[in-house]
């Protein structure tokens, strides 16, 4: 018997209101076009999938239970209208505010956090920054010339609304503005983050958890960004077996070379014609395709 084995992976069921959908399109694979990336609106395209019956025997599933890792992603042919290859990028949504201090809390000075002003929040964004609204987010920093810090964050531990406090301090090296929690709704935010405390081994050594006025990134953590390859193309499985496999006709008199659909109508038409050099020698056998389609050779009436 295994001891101490255990699934730690679990399929997603987060909103489409919480990712983030970008999309690259070139006209083929040997193309040297730039990267130019266009988002898309994930809550128009995304739509999650639901329990039914069928799959729980909860009375109130259907309808209401996410089926875990399952979503439909239906796209506009306004921005898929041309042949070829588009890379579609899903991630995350991320929030992109700044640090407006970062304090420590009256009562327990060790506990160290960033302090986030809601007015430096998007307004469609706010409803996330509540008590614990924010554990588990991720915080990246952006550097003075706007770059991010390759490969360095810190994830949220806590978040709670907060109010500044002075406190009369004995060292002259210490901020006299301290924060404390409130029950009551505030402007202010005070994010704990890990790691934030110095190793025991070396006590002065206190990690970096950002800057006042440092431009930052909150991004969820419900799920891992993924890429999705569509490639655009005239023809798919089912209207190459019309041409292969498909019911056809060929009409003597006119040469009209007709291609049908599973369902007998008419898909495509060529004329089928030969050329001739000036002493009659046949020079090529052409098919050529037809813009105007001869209704007139409907499979059911010729095979009457």
């Amino acid at each position: 018997m295994a001891v101490g084995s255990y699934g730690t992976v679990r399929p997603a069921d987060v909103s489409p209101a919480d990712v983030e959908i970008f999309y690259h399109y070139v006209s083929g694979r040997t193309s040297d076009a730039p990267v130019q990336f266009k988002k898309l609106n994930s809550e128009d395209i995304l739509t999650p999938v639901y329990h039914n019956s069928d799959t729980t025997d909860a009375a109130n599933a259907p309808d209401v239970e996410i089926l875990g890792g399952l979503y439909n992603l239906k796209l506009d042919t306004a921005d898929f209208d041309e042949l070829g290859i588009y890379t579609l990028h899903l991630r995350p949504k991320q929030i992109r505010t700044s640090i407006t201090d970062c304090g420590v809390l009256a009562s327990l000075p060790s506990v160290r956090g960033i302090i986030i002003d809601l007015s430096n929040v998007p307004a469609t964004d706010r409803n996330k920054f509540n008590p614990q609204g924010l554990v588990g987010y991720r915080v990246e920093y952006l550097n003075s010339d706007g770059s991010k810090t390759p490969n360095f964050y810190r994830v949220v531990t806590s978040s709670f609304y907060c109010t500044p406090i002075t406190s009369n301090l004995t060292s002259t090296t210490q901020k006299a503005i301290r924060y404390q929690y409130t029950d009551q709704a505030t402007n202010l935010l005070f994010l704990t983050v890990t790691p934030s405390s110095a190793p025991s081994n070396r006590p002065n050594t206190v990690p970096f958890i950002g800057e006042p006025s440092q431009n930052i990134i909150l991004s969820n953590t419900f799920f891992n960004p993924t890429t999705v390859e569509v490639e655009m193309v005239e023809h798919d499985e089912t209207t190459l077996a019309y041409a292969f496999y498909g019911n056809q006709t060929k009409s003597i008199s006119d040469g009209i070379y007709t291609i049908y659909t599973a369902e007998n109508n008419i898909y495509k038409q060529f004329n089928l014609f030969e050329v001739r050099d000036e002493f009659n020698e046949t020079l090529f056998e052409v098919r050529e395709e037809r813009d105007d389609i001869d209704e007139t050779k409907n499979f059911d009436d010729i095979t009457e």
